[in-house]
Parts: structure tokens; C-alpha cells; sequence
């Protein structure tokens, strides 16, 4: 019988228990405020953290661009140039966290940049510290919408991250295949993975294209997918997931390095999951949420607090959340063991039977074409789009039932939810300006041409990215330039 460290490695990548990173997501208002934020999750034992970016910087849009009011450090950290990312990391050793995650997906060769440009400043080898990049724009297509030009130049752009950061720093993360925005949209856990590793498809079949080997890369890629409450279910589809990935490079891509074949996966617990009624029942929800991802076997994990489905979390909330993982890898003993639940009949069944729909997913996929062309065709949107329907509709009829929702039903109580301060969105804009007032504007401008320039030639843009963040050329203006070139998505109506 395959053993934990075997392959194909359902049991876990390594035949020995290993801690999880502990990473919560997090950051609203300025970088100021959001550098608050991390040092008291980090003074709490936090081993990593995730920057939870606003909807303007996720677009390009600068926070003094009108398309960004009332928006500037909503749903996340505001961040418009380096000099953000400068005030948002202050007094942090970089060399000392685990993992820097982000969000950015439409503009993950910028983040790349940055952060690039912030180890050349710091005079930091950025091979001392990690970072990574979500970078999965394929599925903002289908689920979760902040894709800004069409699909192929933005599987380009993605793709220019990994072949760089494959040959200037391979031990960062390029690339999170993501199937939890999938799972939030309505899939279920074949299709979460099924679309995550079809979409996974797509960018290695351009990477080796370009004379990228997959032993170059595939060590340092991760999945990202959701955990939810289906315990036994979501514990085999973890499972699944490994053994799918490591016969997909080893079959397709012919990797050869071991590491290539053990997906590591960052976990998330179930956003979809949390209700605004009786919120502290969230506590209940994210706990076995995360027992779950421990015994799937994840590397690196984040669990939702309870008030976010109320908002940006508070900070007692966020460390309450941070207090559920470190019970679980502190207190029930599941760390302590590399695959807790192997042998169990039907956690066995599970893993099979949901192994058998990834393929299934993938297949179909396949047969129309690939990713990217169901993705210009509107497929994989117009079926979560679907889906979703259907679970709305169950919650409704009380088909599925959800406890405090359509059972057991009470009045709301009070509870103190977090605001952003309005005078934020004011102070990063005029933050922006004063960028724009004290720097070398001709250098800027030169920087922008030729990041312009290596659009219009095909060449990868991340070498003149981090020579305009340098200059502290704004994410707003880069992606200016490059919609002159590669145009503005159009949602389509094919589906």
C-alpha cells in the first residue's frame, strides 16, 4: 500500500507530520494602518501573512482615479506604488516570515515587481525571504471577475511571472492554482479542482513552450483551494487532489524531480460558509473547517473569522481565528500524524470516487478545446453560474440546511463590526499625489515606454516592471500602458 512521501502522494507529500504556515488574510485601509494589522498577527504567533488588496488596486486603478471612489481601501489594503509597499512592510523582517501571500491575479507581474524593486532597495537578497503570488487570472474569468484585459494577453502576463521568477528567484511562488474562488462560485469539489488544474494546463503548456523545463517551476507552485464543511468529503478532495497532480507532470510534462510531483496546498476555509446571521456560529464552522484541511494534509492555511461575513474582521476576531489553528495543530493531535484519516473506509471511497469526476471535469474541458477556450467562450461561468443558482435555491427551500439561516432561526444580536475610517480613502489619495510630486517624472515616463515597448515586441514585462516600480511609477499607470496594447476584456455572451 502507498505510503505517506510515496507517490502519487494521496497520503501526503511527506512521510513525516509537518507544521502548517500559519497565514491569516488581511489589510483594509492604507498600508499604514494594514502594517498595524500584520504586527500584531505576527506578535501573535502568525508564521506568515496573506495582503488582502482593495478592488481598485485588484483592477490597476489608482486610488485617485474617479473609477476608485468610495472603493480606496474597502475590501483591502490600498496600494498604488512602491512607496506603499515600503510603509506597509516598515519594521517587518522579511527574512523572518514564512510567506508574503497576495491576492493580485490581473496584475501578479506587478507584485512580482514590487517586491523585487523592495529587496533592491532594502539591499535584501530576495532569495531570503518568500513570496507568493496567487497569479491565477483564468479563473477571475470564471469566478471572481477582476480579469482586465482579455484571456490571452492576461495568460501571457501570467505566464511571464513564472518564467521569470523560475529564473531569478525559483523559490518563490509564481503561481497558486486556484480553485477556491471555483468552489465560492458554486462548484463543487470536482469541479473546484477539475477547472483549477485545467486552467493549470494552460499556463505549462505556454511555460514549456518558451523552453521553461517543468523541474524548473513545478517545485514552487501550490494549489489554493477551499475547505468546507462537508468534513469526510473535503478531506478526500484534498487527497484527490494530490494524486491527480502528480500524474498529470509526470505523464503530460515528464518531470522528473520528485518535488515537481508533490502539490503543496494552501487552504482556505470556506468564505461561502460563514453567515451574517448568528455569526458566532462561525466559530463552530471555521473550526472544523480547519480540523479538515489538517487532516487533508495542507502546507500552508488561512481560517476565516467570524464577522467577515459582516465585513473586514476585527481585530479580535482575526486573532480568535489565528486561536483555531494553532488549537488544532497545538491540541487534537492530527499534526502529529502524516494522513490521520487513511484507511477510513469511507474517506478511501471518497478520495477515489472524487478522483474519478476531477478527471471527468478536466476531460471535458479538454474536449472543448481547453482553458483558455471555454474561458473565451463564457463555459465555466455560465456553469458555476449555474450551480450557484441551484444552492441558493436549496438554502431557500430548506433542502440544505444551514443553522441559523432556515433552522433554529433567532433575532439578530448586536456585535460590533469593524469600519473603515472614512478620512482613509482621502489620506491615500493625497499619498499618491505627493508620489507623483517627488519623483524623477522623466524616468518614469522612460520606464513606461519601454514596459510598453516589451508588451508590443512579446517579450516578458517583468524586467521593465521592476525598473518602473523602482522609479515609483504607479500600478494604475503600468496597466494604462499596457491596455494600449492588449485592449480591455469584453464579457461575452456565447454561453
Amino acid at each position: 500500500m502507498e505510503r505517506p512521501g510515496e507517490f502519487p502522494y494521496t497520503r501526503g507529500i511527506s512521510a513525516e507530520p509537518k507544521p502548517w504556515i500559519m497565514g491569516q488574510y488581511a489589510g483594509f485601509g492604507t498600508a499604514a494602518e494594514s502594517n498595524k494589522r500584520f504586527r500584531d498577527l505576527l506578535a501573535a504567533g502568525q508564521t506568515g501573512f496573506s495582503v488582502a488588496l482593495d478592488l481598485p488596486t485588484q483592477l490597476g486603478i489608482d486610488s485617485d482615479d474617479p473609477r476608485a471612489a468610495g472603493e480606496v481601501g474597502r475590501v483591502g489594503v490600498a496600494l498604488d506604488s512602491l512607496a506603499d509597499i515600503e510603509v506597509l512592510l516598515d519594521g517587518i523582517d522579511l527574512t523572518r516570515i514564512g510567506q508574503v501571500r497576495t491576492t493580485a491575479n490581473s496584475i501578479g507581474y506587478l507584485w512580482a515587481a514590487l517586491f523585487l524593486a523592495l529587496a533592491e532597495k532594502r539591499g535584501t537578497d530576495p532569495a531570503e525571504f518568500g513570496l507568493f503570488i496567487q497569479n491565477d487570472v483564468l479563473k477571475e474569468f470564471m469566478a471572481r471577475g477582476t480579469q482586465i484585459f482579455p484571456p490571452a494577453p492576461s495568460l501571457k502576463l501570467a505566464v511571464d511571472v513564472m518564467e521569470h521568477l523560475a529564473r531569478v528567484v525559483p523559490r518563490w511562488v509564481p503561481l497558486a492554482m486556484s480553485g477556491y474562488h471555483i468552489a465560492e462560485a458554486g462548484g463543487d469539489a470536482a469541479t473546484e479542482v477539475g477547472y483549477t488544474f485545467a486552467n493549470a494546463i494552460a499556463y505549462l503548456d505556454e511555460l514549456t513552450a518558451r523552453g521553461v523545463g517543468i523541474d524548473e517551476v513545478a517545485p514552487s507552485l501550490y494549489t489554493f483551494l477551499s475547505v468546507g464543511l462537508d468534513f469526510l468529503g473535503e478531506v478526500g478532495k484534498l487527497r484527490a487532489a494530490r494524486r491527480v497532480w502528480a500524474r498529470l507532470v509526470t505523464e503530460r510534462y515528464g518531470a522528473k524531480d520528485p518535488r515537481s510531483a508533490q502539490l503543496r496546498i494552501f487552504a482556505f476555509t470556506a468564505g461561502s460558509s460563514l453567515t451574517a446571521q448568528q455569526p458566532m456560529n462561525n466559530v463552530a464552522r471555521t473550526a472544523i473547517e480547519a480540523l479538515a484541511a489538517a487532516c487533508g494534509g495542507v502546507q500552508t492555511l488561512h481560517v476565516c473569522a467570524y464577522d467577515e461575513a459582516l465585513g473586514v474582521p476585527t481585530s479580535e476576531a482575526a486573532t480568535l481565528a489565528l486561536r483555531t489553528q494553532q488549537i488544532v495543530a497545538a491540541e487534537t493531535g492530527v499534526g502529529d500524524v502524516a494522513d490521520p484519516l487513511g484507511g477510513s473506509y469511507e474517506v478511501e471511497a471518497r478520495t477515489d470516487a472524487t478522483e474519478k469526476r476531477i478527471l471527468a471535469v478536466m476531460e471535458d474541458v479538454a474536449a472543448r478545446g481547453g482553458a483558455l477556450a471555454c474561458i473565451e467562450a463564457g463555459y465555466q461561468a455560465s456553469r458555476l453560474g449555474d450551480a450557484a443558482y441551484r444552492q441558493a435555491r436549496a438554502v431557500e427551500s430548506g433542502e440544505k440546511v444551514v443553522i441559523g439561516v432556515n433552522r433554529f432561526e433567532s433575532e439578530p444580536e448586536p456585535l460590533d463590526v469593524f469600519r473603515i475610517d472614512p478620512a482613509a480613502e482621502k489620506a491615500q489619495v493625497e499619498a499618491v499625489r505627493r508620489v507623483r510630486e517627488v519623483r524623477d517624472e522623466a524616468k518614469v515616463t522612460a520606464a513606461l515606454v519601454a514596459v510598453e515597448a516589451a508588451a508590443q515586441a512579446g517579450e516578458n514585462v517583468v524586467p521593465g516592471c521592476v525598473v518602473a516600480m523602482k522609479e515609483y511609477a504607479t500600478i494604475g499607470e503600468v496597466v494604462t500602458r499596457l491596455r494600449g496594447v492588449h485592449g480591455s476584456w469584453v464579457p461575452t455572451d456565447r454561453f
